[in-house]
Formats: structure tokens, sequence, C-alpha cells
């Protein structure tokens, strides 16, 4: 889960003020030396940590913290606040020219992730009801016209290109043409990245910005580099002048040093999020949100609304229905992990329920996991599925062996179904989205 080390950290310094039932100055004193330890650790700027860790040791020291009964809460809380403003407290999703297309140029260096973000972005937009177009700006690296083609034609989204011989200015300026003439009100433009930031690279970028004048320049940053990724921001906004940041990889346990560092340093805000591979994992960037996950605090909302826009509403009232009645089968559970699996990794649902990260530290939900369990219940028959009771010693021998798996491991698969079967009949249903839905089964693990 993203942060898992410094959540950790941070979790370990707020327990500590939390058992004491009044501060001092002292005691605020040792918690901000640990805060900056496990900043520094993470790899933020050390700019960023001394301005950070001060800010908030002058407001922990004050009356309201001193005088408070639950001055270890107050701490926490503005811990909270600051870490928020750190990452900035304004709007982040993207905005939209007066006049179509609105035109958005991807920079950044090779490796960072720009083609698969920019088909993400591309994604995002058409759910939202735009018409994208993608560009094939990157003329240098081997298949990058043809990767992007391929995510393109994934999520039904066109892509211009004009192959690798001529200069990525005049891709751009044609893709603009083509753009117009087809109705495409967003053009996403892929650009070349190199290695290191050099000369020729940015002096092409900055070339397409001057003839195509795009309505924003956003820059991807591999968030697994660190410090790294807040220097690359800092040369690419001086050079270019970005509007904003998308920050890839934040699926892993990373650092946490380009998010909590890049807007401070560049003054451009974090527009995206890119959570992992599957071409819907990217999410807008809510500084409150993040926060919380850092902090140890979840992310409810995120969580409600991955459920509101992968969950079939109909379904999840179905399933509420018969997990009342006890009447849930394989089946129901076979779409109970599909509709899971839909909205990202299993580890990272639960990063997302408050105190449910801190639990779960020592247990990793491998998704292969969940397809052992798929595989069983596909080796079922349908009348084993629509009824686990017929399944006796002999028929989980043969689901076994269809499934590729021992018998202990269908032994301990239909004995906690049964059991989470029993629980969700008493809970009525684990988690609840928009709209009052729920009915999601709690998964067996």
């Amino acid at each position: 889960m993203a942060f898992e080390s410094l959540s950790d950290r941070f979790q370990n310094i707020f327990s500590g003020l939390r058992k004491k039932g009044k501060l001092s100055e002292a005691d605020v004193k040792a918690a901000m030396r640990e805060v900056k330890m496990a900043l520094l650790e993470a790899d933020v700027n050390f700019k960023v940590v001394k301005q950070f860790v001060n800010s908030v040791k002058e407001r922990a020291v004050g009356v309201e913290v001193m005088e408070s009964l639950t001055p270890g809460q107050q701490v926490i809380k503005i811990v909270n606040e600051e870490m928020i403003k750190l990452m900035g407290d304004d709007n982040q999703d993207l905005t939209f020219s007066k006049e179509p297309p609105t035109i958005y140029m991807m920079v950044g260096l090779q490796g960072a992730g720009k083609t698969t973000s920019s088909a993400k972005i591309a994604g995002l937009l058409k759910k939202k009801g735009k018409n994208p177009l993608l560009v094939a700006g990157d003329i240098y690296r081997p298949a990058a016209v043809k990767q992007l083609q391929v995510v393109g034609e994934q999520l039904d989204v066109p892509v211009f290109e004009m192959g690798t011989n001529n200069k990525p200015v005049d891709i751009a300026k044609a893709a603009i043409e083509y753009g117009k003439k087809n109705n495409n009100d967003v053009i996403i433009i892929d650009t070349a990245g190199r290695l290191h930031i050099d000369e020729k690279m940015m002096g092409e970028l900055v070339e397409i910005k001057e003839q195509v004048k795009p309505f924003q320049i956003l820059l991807v940053v591999d968030s697994m580099t660190g410090q790294d990724a807040v220097n690359v921001a800092e040369s690419f906004n001086n050079q270019l002048e970005i509007d904003g940041v998308i920050l890839t990889k934040l699926d892993g346990d990373t650092r946490g040093g380009a998010a909590l560092s890049v807007k401070a340093v560049t003054g451009k805000p974090i527009k995206f999020a890119c959570v992992g591979e599957k071409l819907t994992d990217v999410e807008v960037f809510h500084s409150d949100r993040m926060a919380s996950r850092i902090l140890g605090m979840g992310d409810v909302l995120t969580l409600i609304e991955k459920a509101s826009e992968n969950i079939d509403e109909a379904k999840a009232k179905e399933m509420e229905r018969k997990l009342r009645k006890a009447e849930f089968t394989f089946d129901d559970f076979l779409d109970q992990m599909q509709q899971l699996k839909s909205m990202g990794s299993i580890n990272d649902l639960l990063g997302m329920i408050p105190g449910m990260g801190k639990q779960m530290k020592n247990v990793q939900i491998d998704d292969k996991e969940i397809a052992k369990m798929e595989a069983m219940i596909l080796s079922m028959t349908n009348e084993e599925r629509a009824n686990p009771d017929l399944i006796n010693p002999s028929r989980k021998k043969r689901i076994a062996t269809g499934s590729g798996n021992d018998i202990g491991a269908v032994n301990r698969f239909i004995k906690q179904f049964h059991q989470s079967k029993q629980m969700m009949k008493q809970m009525g249903g684990m988690m609840k989205g928009k709209k009052g839905r729920n009915g999601m089964m709690n998964l067996p693990f």
C-alpha cells in the first residue's frame, strides 16, 4: 500500500502522544523530532521538512493544544491540516479551455509513465463525456507509437500518428487540425522523454509549446524516485512552466517524497495519482484524502467513489436481499469477487478503510489468491455452486483436482465461505455506497 512505511512511523509517533493525559512543550518537540526523521527517511525535500515541522511545532505548543482535554488528538489534527496545506488544498482536477479543443501536453523523463498516463487521462475524460484524441508524439522510443495505439484501442480512444519520420512539432500541429475536423474536444499530446534532462529534449518541448500553445502542460513523474522526482519537477517547471503534476507508481510502498514535496517546491498542483497498472487505475489527487491515508486514517470517500463506479446497483440490491435471507451462493460470491477486482488491488482497498491498514500490515492479500478461489468455484457444478451444502469429500477432491489446488485449500475456502456468509447475514452488508447501495460480500481471507 502507498506510504506504508511512513504511515507506520506516524502511527507509532501518534500512539505515544495519545497515551499522555497532558503534553509538555518537551513532549511536542520530541514528537516533532520523530516526525522530522520520518519525513527525511521518506525522501521529502529537506527545506520542505524544516518548514513543515516548524509550522506544526508553532501551532502545537499553543494554548489550544496545551489546555485541551485531548492534546494528542489536537496535535494529530494540526499535522493533518499542515500536510493538506503542504500538498495543496486547492481544487486539483483538470480544467478546460473555453473554446475546444482543450490541448494537454504530457512531458517527463523516459520511464516515468507518460504514454500510459496519457491513456489513463483520456479514459477518465471519456467517462466524463469528453471525446479525447491521443497524439503519438514520441518518435524516438522504440514501439512508443505502437504502445499508444494499443492502449488507445483498449479504451476505444482514437490515436493520431504520423510514424517516426516527422518532427514532433509537425505531428502535434497536424493532430490539432485533425482533432478539430473530427470534433475531438480534448487533445492529449504524448511527447518524447529522455533518461535525463538534456538541452535537445527541452528545446523540442519548448518548440512544441510555442507552436501549439497547449492549454496545460502536465508533468508525469515517477513517485518511486522520491527526491529525484522533485528535482525533475523543478527543472521542467523552470524551463516549461508546467501547470500540474501526475504522480505515477503510487501503488507500491513509495517513500512519499514526491507527493509531499512537489507542490511546495514548484508551486504547481498534483493533478492525478496513478495507483496501479490497469488503465482505470488513476485518481484525481485530493490532498485531504492522501493526508488521511498517510496518517493511517483511511480514505472512505475514494473507496465509496470506486464502489459507485464499479459496482452494479441492481446487483448490489439483489445481493442485500440474498444476504438477509442467507441465500448467498458461490455464483454470487464469484460475481462479487469480479466486481471487487474491477475496483483495484484488494490490499489498497483495505488500506482505505480506517484502521484496517495497520490490522492487515502482515497479511498480504495477493490478487492471485482470488484467482485460486475463482478457479475452485469454476470447477464446481452448477448444482454445487447453487447449493454449497452438496459439497461432500468426494466432490471436494474433484474440485481440488479441477482447480489445481490441494484438498486442504478447498476445505479452507469452503469453511471460510460459510463463516463469511453467516457473518454477513448478521451484519447486513459491509459497505455502503452512494444512494444507500450495500451488500458487498466480506471476502474470506
